[in-house]
């Protein structure tokens, strides 16, 4: 089991998601701005290695505009040796590296733009973690996306986009349970028409259940996973007291957090912390799974 936060540490004094407008696209702006954020993710990558934090996700603006028709460079030979040295330190660490495109990447759109452009935002989120050298245990997260009024077609045209991605693309992908219109057991209807392993989102469960207890959830989803996926991944939150419905945790709530690792077993996945205060909570998450033993 690992513990791991997504996309940004609070204490180290980087980002690894800088950026700029469009509008002030230049090639030497964009080789910078890589640079710095590569930069900046080594140092977090650092920091986690020095706290036992093995786990964690990247975030998408690692390397602006990869996917949008302005940006011709290839980025991944121009940076490959900084994207190795990454790699490297994460295999010689035991981490693991994930990914989680935006909430637009939307493969269920009856918009055939929208589809062409999650392809290609798929297919940059997979090109990173290839440029990294790192296995089919590098993962990148998405949503079967929206409804549209007519559920059974949008699982059509995810299934119809999903099987048409490239290899490459599509040995990277797992898809996620959501807080309003897919339940963890759609996902695994997705799952078993194409394969695609099930990543279970605990808070998101809380949300908006499929009628499994937590431990059956996890227990199920962690059946879609194959050998060559690794360890099934999992991502953690509960309720921030007083936040509408749905709203993440600004810290750590250890008592519950304690209650899911109980569930969870004897599965024991890797964890992602979806948790406002990022690595703080996930160092106290740390000490608790050690705890408990």
């Amino acid at each position: 089991m690992r513990i791991g936060y997504p996309c940004m540490n609070t204490a180290i004094g980087c980002t690894s998601a800088r950026t700029f407008r469009l509008k002030s696209w230049s090639e030497e702006r964009f080789l910078s701005t890589v640079a710095e954020n590569l930069s900046c993710l080594s140092r977090i990558l650092a920091f986690n290695a020095e706290h036992d934090l093995l786990f964690f996700r990247v975030t998408s603006d690692l390397v602006p505009f990869a996917s949008h028709p302005v940006n011709a460079l290839d980025w991944p030979a121009i940076f490959a040796e900084e994207f190795a040295g990454i790699g490297a330190f994460v295999r010689g660490r035991g981490m693991r590296i994930s990914l989680h495109p935006d909430q637009f990447t939307l493969l269920t759109s009856p918009d055939a733009g929208v589809g062409e452009r999650s392809v290609a935002e798929l297919a940059y989120h997979a090109a990173v973690l290839d440029a990294m050298g790192l296995d089919t245990t590098a993962k990148v997260q998405i949503h079967l996306g929206g409804a549209y009024g007519d559920r059974e077609a949008a699982v059509g045209r995810f299934l119809d986009r999903y099987r048409a991605l490239p290899r490459e693309v599509r040995r990277r992908l797992v898809v996620e349970n959501d807080d309003r219109l897919y339940t963890e057991a759609e996902c695994r209807a997705v799952s078993r028409e194409c394969g695609i392993p099930v990543l279970f989102d605990a808070f998101h469960h809380e949300c908006n259940p499929s009628g499994l207890d937590t431990g059956a959830a996890v227990a199920a989803c962690a059946a879609t996973w194959s050998e060559r996926d690794g360890v099934p991944m999992v991502d953690y939150s509960s309720q921030e007291p007083d936040g509408r419905r749905g709203r993440h945790a600004r810290t750590l709530d250890p008592a519950h957090f304690a209650a899911f690792l109980a569930a969870a077993r004897p599965h024991d996945p890797d964890i992602m912390l979806e948790i406002k205060d990022k690595e703080q909570s996930a160092l106290r998450a740390l000490l608790i799974v050690r705890h408990a033993g």
